[in-house]
């Protein structure tokens, strides 16, 4: 039997992530061969991944993370299944790693393929799965391009967003980062009126007029004031005509022209989880 050394466990350890235990008797399973004990430990992580398939990753941590040129970002939800893995530190600094990583991608399926550490990040998810025991996966997984962008991760790695602005005016790290704390807190449901789906736009026009029936008001004045409401819906749903809640008296759009006049934002993302 190959003897095995502490030194050696800790270099498996580091590479791969697993418990020491796991790693020494990966090694004394593959008789001190490396490769073969790394390639123990991710069969491993399969077995547990495919036991643990129907479960479900509510939990996490949701990571933006923003080039070093403040013109391409990112936004992803390294998922798990309980809080307890969510909140450790090594499973937030993973979530970090990934997240840095992604920002070279367009794709989450690119991302899924391309190397970290000598594996595939989905290879890593799989280890990982079987070195916690529970379920990890990419969730979220959104970009974002502006002249300017910046982001913003609320406490507890529960909410990230970001956001982009038209150009990168002076301060604009910080208007951004403003914005991106609106969006976390307000949660619009689009930038402006435009991107409002249909369907809700539909949906909040009839619950106003089987409001307005209720209240007794004639069916001939029910469109009109549908609409009135509905535009206080844009205003308290879309972010740029959100009240900026740093001061209530700007709107969020009127907010970035403090900066610049002819600044604007131009896209926002937003992921949080609500497990």
């Amino acid at each position: 039997m190959a003897k095995i050394t502490a030194a050696e466990v800790n270099k498996l350890r580091q590479t791969t992530g697993a418990g020491m235990m796991d790693c020494k008797n990966a090694l004394v399973e593959a008789e001190g061969d490396f490769d073969k004990a790394i390639e123990i430990l991710r069969k491993k992580g399969q077995k547990v991944a495919a036991k643990r398939a129907d479960r479900e990753s509510s939990e996490g941590a949701v990571i933006a993370k923003v080039n070093a040129e403040n013109t391409s970002g990112v936004i992803i939800s390294l998922n798990c299944e309980t809080d307890f893995v969510a909140k450790n530190d090594t499973f937030v600094i993973l979530a970090n790693e990934l997240a840095e990583l992604a920002l070279q991608y367009a794709t989450k399926e690119e991302f899924l393929a391309a190397d970290f550490k000598g594996n595939t990040v989905a290879d890593k998810l799989t280890e990982q799965t079987g070195v916690i025991g529970e379920k990890i996966e990419i969730g979220a997984y959104k970009k974002l391009d502006a002249a300017f962008v910046g982001s913003y991760i609320h406490a507890g790695n529960k909410i990230a967003t970001l956001v982009g602005l038209s150009a990168a005016v002076a301060d604009a790290d910080v208007a951004a980062k403003d914005v991106a704390m609106q969006a976390a807190a307000m949660n619009p449901v689009a930038l402006d009126e435009s991107g409002v789906d249909q369907s809700i736009i539909d949906k909040e026009i009839e619950i106003a007029k089987d409001q307005l029936r209720q209240e007794g008001k004639p069916e001939a004045m029910l469109d009109n004031i549908a609409k009135g409401k509905l535009n206080r819906f844009f205003k308290d749903n879309t972010l740029v005509n959100q009240s900026f809640i740093k001061d209530s008296k700007l709107s969020v759009a009127e907010y970035v022209k403090t900066y610049d006049k002819g600044l604007t934002i131009v896209a926002f993302e937003r992921v949080a989880l609500e497990g």
